[in-house]
């Protein structure tokens, strides 16, 4: 599959193969979403936590006695129908985190990719660079590229000065090559890849 390479004043720099088994697969949404429910799994704190009713402060006296008041039959105040009672089947602090197979993540990270190249909403730019770091001069050359929505994926290492700039443009993602991921990758309308992030995910799926 060749692809159209720019500049990122928007002007063009000659073309670009890339490897069909990663950018030219048929996109599989039950493998994209198996890792994008693993990626938020992984996310969640899992610190929410409600008192039970052994672990709510009180006592443990029967507090009306078994017949004659007219109302039901209970015991102690802690008892879930009662407020300042235990909550019943409250969350407890937990791990959300389920295990995926290496190849599946591999696997849903390329459909990822190729379902970004089958919507024509991949960018390859010659390189991520910025002389200074000066978010008003960058944003008028993404706007030249047409970004408003965007993930730039750069090689094993962001320039400091271009993500400096980026850092306040709202929308606008910047992560190393070590970085990518299929959420993300799905998060933004656009994905733009450096060579040297193409070069890099071509190694590692060689």
């Amino acid at each position: 599959m060749e692809l159209q390479v720019k500049t990122l004043e928007g002007g063009a720099a000659g073309s670009i193969t890339v490897s069909d088994e990663i950018f030219g697969l048929e996109p599989r949404t039950d493998l994209i979403h198996r890792v994008v429910r693993w990626q938020l799994a992984k996310r969640q704190a899992g610190t929410h936590k409600a008192l039970g009713r052994s672990e709510v402060s009180g006592t443990t006296k029967k507090f009306v006695r078994q017949k004659g008041s007219g109302g039901a039959r209970h015991g102690n105040k802690k008892a879930p129908q009662f407020r300042g009672g235990g909550k019943a089947f409250g969350p407890i602090v937990r791990d959300h985190s389920h295990d995926l197979p290496k190849k599946v993540r591999a696997l849903g990270l390329k459909h990822a990719l190729s379902a970004k190249a089958k919507t024509d909403s991949i960018v390859i730019v010659e390189d991520a660079k910025a002389a200074e770091a000066k978010t008003k001069a960058l944003k008028a050359q993404l706007t030249k590229l047409g970004l408003t929505s965007a993930l730039i994926i750069d090689g094993a290492e962001v320039d400091a000065n271009f993500a400096l700039a980026s850092r306040n443009i709202p929308h606008l993602d910047v992560l190393p090559v070590q970085g990518i991921n299929v959420y993300d990758i799905l998060r933004a309308n656009t994905l733009v890849l450096t060579k040297a992030a193409v070069s890099a995910l071509e190694e590692r799926f060689k």
